[in-house]
C-alpha cells in the first residue's frame, strides 16, 4: 500500500519556512525529539489517545484493543476500498465488528449520516423533468443545474443512478455508523439491527504497547502527553 514514494523529504519541507508536524509512526518521546530537532513544531499522535481512558472509544472496546496489544495479538491493516471517500483507512480486526466480512455482507447498505458524501453536478433539468421514484433528491427547476450528494457506501443502485461508478462502491464501508458505534452512538434499525463498531488505529503500536507496560490498567490523556513530552519538558525550579 505504502512505499519509499511516500517518505516525506523533509529537508525539502524544511526548506518552505512554514511549519510543520510530522505524523504516522511518531507516538513516542524519541521520535517527537527527532522530529524537533529536525526543524519540526511537533507531531501528530493518535493512538495512545484513542486507548487512554480519557477517549471515547467503547469501554469494551478499549479493553479488548489493550488486551490485543498486551498479548501481542492485535492485527491493523490498510484497508484500499473501505472509506466511501477512496483513502486508504486503517481497520483494526477486533471480533464482533466491521472488520469481519460475515458482519459487513449482513449489513443493508444505507447512507443516513453523510459526512463523507461527495458533491457532484447534476444533469441539467428539462421543463416537466421530476426526480425519479425513490430518489432523494429534489426536483431542479427547469433549465438549471444544481448540486447532488451521492457516497459510495449507500446503496449501489442509489451510487450509480447519481453518476457513481459500480466498481467505486465495491467493498466500501459506511465509516460514519461504524467510528458512530465505536464510540457508544451506534443507531438500532427500526428492525432491530444494530449499527456495528469500525474501529481504527495506527498500524505502529509500539507507543501504546510501552504504555501499557507502565500503567498495566489504563493510562488517562495527562499520563500519555507526559510521557511523549518525557525530558523535552525542562524541570520545574520551583518557587523563587
Amino acid at each position: 500500500m505504502f512505499g519509499p514514494r511516500d517518505e516525506p523529504d523533509l529537508a525539502k519541507i524544511a526548506m518552505a519556512g512554514l511549519p510543520y508536524w510530522i505524523a504516522g509512526g511518531s507516538g513516542t518521546p524519541e521520535t517527537l525529539a527527532a522530529a524537533v530537532g529536525g526543524g519540526a513544531h511537533g507531531i501528530q499522535v493518535g493512538t495512545v489517545f484513542a486507548l487512554s481512558s480519557d477517549s471515547g472509544l467503547d469501554p469494551d472496546v478499549r479493553d479488548q484493543l489493550r488486551e490485543g496489544i498486551r498479548t501481542d495479538s492485535l492485527v491493523v491493516h490498510t484497508d484500499p476500498v473501505a472509506s466511501p471517500t477512496g483513502f486508504p483507512f486503517k481497520v483494526v480486526e477486533v471480533d464482533g465488528t466491521m472488520s469481519d466480512d460475515t458482519n459487513y455482507q449482513a449489513r443493508e447498505r444505507l447512507c443516513d449520516l453523510g459526512f463523507l458524501r461527495t458533491p457532484y453536478i447534476k444533469a441539467t433539468a428539462t421543463p416537466g423533468s421530476a426526480a425519479r421514484p425513490g430518489s432523494d433528491e429534489e426536483s431542479p427547476a427547469a433549465g438549471t443545474r444544481s448540486i447532488g450528494y451521492r457516497c459510495a457506501g449507500e446503496p449501489e443502485h442509489m451510487f450509480v443512478r447519481k453518476g457513481g461508478e459500480a466498481d467505486d462502491a465495491v467493498g466500501r464501508k459506511c465509516l460514519c455508523n461504524g467510528l458512530a458505534a465505536a464510540v457508544g452512538l451506534g443507531q438500532q434499525r427500526p428492525d432491530g439491527y444494530v449499527e456495528l463498531p469500525i474501529v481504527t488505529l495506527g498500524s505502529d503500536l509500539q507507543a501504546p504497547r510501552r504504555m501499557l507496560a507502565d500503567h498495566p490498567q489504563g493510562w488517562t490523556a495527562a499520563e500519555a502527553i507526559e510521557w511523549i513530552l518525557g525530558s523535552m519538558v525542562p524541570a520545574s525550579s520551583g518557587p523563587s
